[in-house]
């Protein structure tokens, strides 16, 4: 996928004068037009999309063959139309915030607010997080942790960032420098935005769907040290372009675990990870290479996927 991303970022660094071209088109149009493209691309790459139907099938056993079929073409349908609200919409994103979102429980990240010790927005990479932390930052003092070292992904970073979205890059900055900036915002009440299933082989183990895998323990680290309220967050999109923001209750990690329970206290968190993927599986980055990340192979006995999520205030349509 990330080879996609970077042929369709260069083809608009190419010929700029798309980004204008698509203004004057009619949204339903251009709805129509990456709906269509994201079809193309589930029809022509056949290795790819065995791949995600492949990791759809370990992950979501419990769901049948139509249902995940279905999820697998609209996961390729939803990867165009993503591509297109960054690069080609985004400088529309301000005119179009009164429809475009339709927000449900936003009071718990006001309520983490006032403990006075700033919050965590915990998320997945589900629906377009992009505009999902556009949207915070148009709101709270924000700052967030994105790999922008990878060549396909940084013209997307650095679009965002002149929107006014700030972020510490993960692969530049010393880990030290990192962690010390982070809790200086939290300090001063601020709001960080972290999405909890990014994988590197050097983050400490946890469980995610009930497999060993690799997470980041930033947002366990900040919740057990300096009691930081988390507030569990996810999107999606509900219809069109019109995208659903769902916060959870806040969770206070360190009411839980103790500071030595970090690989516990993650795999909890991780749990909020699964629900939203199981409440909207074709909106999930990572099929494209979930299989990547297990450590455990098929040693771990495969638990029942759960029902609704136990956090989240309204769960759509499947």
């Amino acid at each position: 996928m990330y080879d996609w991303i970077g042929r369709i970022t260069k083809l608009i660094e190419r010929k700029p004068s798309l980004a204008g071209w698509v203004g004057v088109v009619p949204r339903p149009v251009m709805f129509g037009a990456a709906s269509l493209c994201g079809w193309l691309l589930w029809k022509k790459e056949r290795q790819l999309r065995a791949k995600v139907l492949a990791n759809m099938r370990d992950l979501l056993p419990s769901r049948s063959d139509t249902e995940l079929n279905a999820a697998c073409r609209d996961y390729f349908r939803n990867f165009l139309i993503v591509l297109y609200e960054i690069i080609l919409d985004s400088g529309r994103l301000h005119l179009s915030e009164h429809w475009r979102f339709r927000v449900e429980g936003e009071r718990y990240l006001q309520e983490a607010l006032e403990e006075g010790k700033g919050a965590v927005v915990f998320a997945p990479h589900v629906g377009n997080f992009f505009y999902y932390y556009w949207y915070l930052s148009r709101r709270y003092s924000c700052l967030t942790v994105v790999t922008a070292g990878s060549p396909e992904l940084r013209p997307l970073y650095l679009l965002f960032q002149r929107m006014g979205c700030r972020g510490l890059d993960y692969d530049a900055t010393p880990p030290i420098e990192l962690m010390r900036t982070l809790r200086k915002h939290l300090r001063q009440n601020g709001v960080v935005f972290l999405l909890g299933d990014f994988w590197r082989p050097i983050f400490p183990k946890a469980k995610l769907f009930d497999r060993i895998t690799r997470s980041p323990s930033g947002t366990t680290a900040l919740a057990l040290e300096q009691q930081v309220p988390v507030v569990p967050f996810y999107g999606y999109r509900e219809q069109g372009f019109r995208h659903r923001l769902v916060f959870g209750p806040v969770i206070h990690l360190h009411e839980e675990f103790r500071p030595d329970q970090r690989k516990e206290a993650t795999s909890r968190l991780n749990r909020l990870i699964e629900e939203a993927v199981r409440s909207v599986p074709s909106q999930w980055l990572y099929w494209f290479n979930a299989e990547s990340r297990w450590e455990d192979d098929l040693a771990v006995r495969r638990q029942p996927e759960q029902g609704k999520a136990s956090w989240s205030i309204g769960n759509p349509l499947v």
